[in-house]
């Protein structure tokens, strides 16, 4: 039995260690998924909901660099073609279903397949934080959006006219509505929040992926980026009223509003930055405690 399973073992690695399939699977993957990868390009540059993609994408490619391949190479040919076939039939279909988020997914599976089909799934493992920031980089299907972003723009809007009633301005809210004396505050898709989201989601991936070691403390630090998002988005929301309301109305909108965001997004990623570091904290003192007692045993 041993030998058999050591026989299959070395099949394996001959039929990997053999160039010619490993550079006939990379040029097919280049043939059949150049268009999505343009179309994928296109919208990082054209659509600011996915404009986070230039960003991560090559971040990914570095930390997969940085990474760089495990000496122990144990490639599984099955697995990567299994991998490489499932890409291609979702590319097509999606293709003909004219889904683009499918479509571009099956960009991330046919990479992971060519992975596996040359190095074996421990590489797969080793480049986790690089093929989870690749998917983050995709930009979720309109209907997804479109569910998301109206939740958020009421709780954003009921939270920022709470604080405005804490401050003592005079509010009344209908929807995503706030009416001010004599002004009109319209909490738009844009100002939902769901951008600021997906780049804290992203941030608290590759903070967590760098810096926390157990996949308990980055689940935390990814869950609590959640709300975070959504309390400084209504910070924002009233922010703006308190400044249009006592200040001028011209704060509501262009330059001022725009460095108003950027301003309070850099915030959240202090605190989310500040989080990863309590929880890093506490990693630390639990291993420090785990060592003692191990010690004193």
């Amino acid at each position: 039995m041993t030998a058999v399973v050591e026989s299959a073992r070395e099949t394996h690695i001959s039929a990997a260690r053999d160039p010619l399939p490993f550079i006939l699977a990379g040029a097919a993957f280049v043939v059949l998924f150049a268009h999505p990868t343009q179309l994928l390009v296109r919208d990082w540059f054209t659509d600011s909901e996915a404009g986070h993609g230039l960003l991560l994408a090559p971040l990914a490619a570095w930390l997969a660099w940085r990474s760089g391949v495990a000496t122990e190479r144990t490639p599984n040919v099955r697995l990567g073609t299994t991998l490489l076939v499932g890409a291609v039939l979702l590319r097509y279909v999606a293709g003909l279903a004219a889904e683009l988020f499918t479509l571009r997914l099956s960009i991330v599976i046919a990479l992971a397949g060519l992975v596996v089909f040359g190095w074996g799934t421990s590489q797969l493992r080793r480049w986790w934080l690089p093929f989870v920031l690749l998917t983050l980089s995709i930009p979720l299907p309109v209907l997804v959006t479109n569910a998301l972003a109206l939740p958020l723009q009421f709780r954003a809007s009921a939270m920022g006219a709470a604080l405005l009633e804490w401050r003592r301005v005079p509010v009344h809210l209908s929807g995503n509505v706030i009416q001010l004396p004599g002004r009109q505050l319209f909490v738009t898709e844009a100002c939902s929040g769901l951008r600021s989201l997906t780049a804290l989601l992203s941030l608290g991936v590759l903070i967590g992926g760098l810096w926390l070691r157990s996949p308990w403390a980055r689940a935390l630090l990814i869950m609590l980026a959640i709300p975070v998002a959504i309390v400084v988005n209504a910070i924002r929301v009233f922010l703006t009223g308190f400044l249009v309301y006592f200040v001028s109305p011209a704060l509501g909108e262009g330059f001022m509003h725009l460095t108003e965001g950027w301003l309070l997004f850099v915030t959240a990623f202090a605190i989310l930055g500040g989080v990863a570091w309590a929880i890093d904290s506490l990693e630390r003192r639990a291993a420090r405690a785990s060592i003692h007692a191990a010690h004193a045993a």
